[in-house]
């Protein structure tokens, strides 16, 4: 019975956010600790569905009136559309103070895991991993079995050694020497595909993500 449950409404969720070319990338019933909205009784982590996602946002209204923050000026008005539509509240990993916590409820999704170079990797989409919003329900919904973590069975973890400025290591991510290197002519595969580390993650290979999506979110992240 606890199957035919999740497979009613939480596919019915899913199918639901899919035209929206969202995916939902897991869940978790909150506790008082969560930082979840008051009243809460299942979350559920909104990303970009892939492939696809890309040449959706590119033509939305959000991304050609050439104002700043295409990206989550989309996402808040998709967003909150489909919260408003399946009855939830919608929540932001932008837009604070306050922030919502998003980092601890990805991993509190057990579909999220802290991978051995300390991004996040998930578990269908890797380390492109991103979350765009929300759902918050008053009610609580019956979520799927979660796997293991992709990193415990990966073969050679080739995510330690892909980062050709050394950056990104096993435990240690030195920012400013990634940015140092993303101006340099060396780091323009980097800045123009997406991160190297990123893309060498195999579950990612098979989660594919436009090279202008990266190559739009390294600008923003080097700005």
């Amino acid at each position: 019975m606890k199957n035919s449950a999740i497979n009613s409404e939480y596919q019915h969720l899913k199918s639901q956010i899919r035209p929206a070319q969202l995916e939902l990338l897991g869940g978790f019933h909150p506790a008082d600790t969560d930082g979840a909205p008051e009243g809460c009784k299942t979350v559920l982590l909104l990303g970009p569905l892939e492939p696809g996602f890309w040449p959706v946002l590119t033509d939305s209204a959000e991304f050609r009136d050439g104002k700043a923050d295409p990206v989550d000026r989309w996402s808040l008005r998709v967003v909150s559309q489909l919260a408003q539509d399946l009855g939830a509240t919608p929540v932001f990993p932008f837009g604070g103070p306050p922030w919502h916590p998003f980092i601890s409820w990805a991993l509190r999704s057990a579909q999220s895991f802290s991978s051995p170079v300390s991004l996040l990797v998930h578990d269908k989409a890797g380390l492109m991993v991103s979350y765009r919003g929300a759902l918050a329900f008053s009610h609580h919904i019956e979520l799927p079995a979660t796997q293991p973590s992709p990193c415990q069975s990966c073969a050679g973890r080739p995510c330690i050694s892909a980062c050709p400025a050394g950056a990104i290591t096993e435990g240690q991510y030195d920012v400013p020497a990634c940015h140092t290197f993303l101006d340099t002519p060396e780091g323009q595969d980097c800045l123009q595909g997406g991160c190297l580390v990123r893309r060498a993650c195999p579950v990612s290979r098979t989660y594919p993500r436009a090279p202008a999506q990266s190559a739009f979110h390294m600008s923003a992240f080097h700005r």
